[in-house]
């Protein structure tokens, strides 16, 4: 019966290769969805962190990862997923033997950098305008180059590179006349480059050698960083405060909150996949391309950024530097 039902898409990564290729059809779609799901998730936190003064953004972490693990238990013991590629179908009810403890041990690394990489970017949106937030965010991409070519060895062509270079040219025009410069927010801002970064090559090396697909390294990031944020929260009094926070039960406010987990979900998997699929620049290119929306909705729902013709330039020339970039991976360059 179990063999009957229809997976959802997966990632094997064996089939990963380090030289450079063109985008294949699911890899496109692999992109497409984490752009569309990565404007969505944006908006819903920074409406629970902004619009409704929620001040405990840790606690919006660990409401997402608590989801996350539930979800895929669910899906998992349905047989509507597995968590590795040559996996046998059979129901494991015991969530302690759905993944093995050496297995487990040895995405320990990718998964202290995935909890690095959602409490900074999360403290990070909170800090400065959504405009400007995508913008400084465009500037990831130098910083996964150069820790891809650390920890992988992974070289680019000098088309990719130039791409790349014109969006972080566009970021610095773009910023140039911010009237409401945060030194903070604009230090967490680039923390959280450095960690997505380190997470997102983090994902295309372990990935490979843990066997492990998309929905089994989610679950291994849900299963140890879950307990770690649970006794932080704690200790530094957000759980308490959420308790006390007087729009908990605020139809509006659990109506965001529910909308930003189920977001949560389905942008680490597309993370996942589309990384592992294709690689950690593309991945970080594609937050680049969705920017342009993110920026737009930004505008619209919470502005907090003048119209100024250079900050448009400069969006102009990330956003062309991103579809440069998406062209040079289609030619396979």
């Amino acid at each position: 019966m179990a063999k009957d039902h229809e997976m959802m898409p997966v990632t094997d990564p064996s089939s990963k290769t380090s030289s450079p290729s063109a985008m294949s059809r699911k890899g496109a779609y692999a992109a497409g969805s984490y752009m569309a799901c990565a404007v969505l998730l944006v908006m819903f936190n920074k409406a629970a962190l902004s619009s409704y003064h929620f001040p405990c953004a840790n606690v919006i972490t660990l409401f997402q990862l608590v989801c996350s693990c539930l979800l895929l238990y669910a899906l998992r013991c349905w047989d509507i997923i597995s968590f590795s590629a040559g996996e046998t179908q059979s129901i494991r009810y015991n969530p302690a033997t759905l993944v093995p403890h050496k297995t487990l041990l040895h995405t320990i690394p990718l998964a202290v950098s995935y909890l690095l990489y959602m409490l900074v970017s999360m403290e990070s949106i909170r800090g400065v305008n959504v405009p400007m937030y995508t913008t400084l965010r465009r500037t990831t991409v130098a910083f996964t180059m150069v820790v891809e070519y650390f920890l992988t060895g992974q070289r680019y062509s000098l088309p990719v590179v130039g791409s790349v270079g014109i969006i972080i040219l566009g970021a610095f025009i773009a910023g140039a006349r911010d009237l409401s410069f945060d030194s903070y927010g604009y230090m967490v801002v680039f923390m959280s480059n450095i960690c997505t970064a380190v997470y997102l090559a983090s994902i295309a090396r372990i990935g490979k050698s843990s066997g492990l697909n998309s929905f089994g390294l989610m679950w291994c990031n849900g299963i140890i960083c879950g307990p770690i944020l649970l006794i932080w929260t704690s200790i530094s009094g957000d759980l308490e405060t959420t308790v006390k926070f007087p729009n908990l039960f605020a139809p509006g406010f659990q109506a965001v909150m529910a909308l930003s987990c189920t977001m949560a979900f389905l942008i680490n998997y597309c993370v996942f996949w589309n990384t592992m699929l294709n690689s950690a620049l593309t991945q970080t290119i594609c937050g680049n391309l969705k920017d342009l929306f993110t920026i737009g909705l930004g505008w619209l729902m919470f502005g907090g950024l003048p119209f100024d013709l250079l900050n448009v330039v400069g969006q102009s020339l990330g956003f062309l530097g991103s579809c440069l970039y998406a062209y040079c991976k289609l030619q396979g360059r």
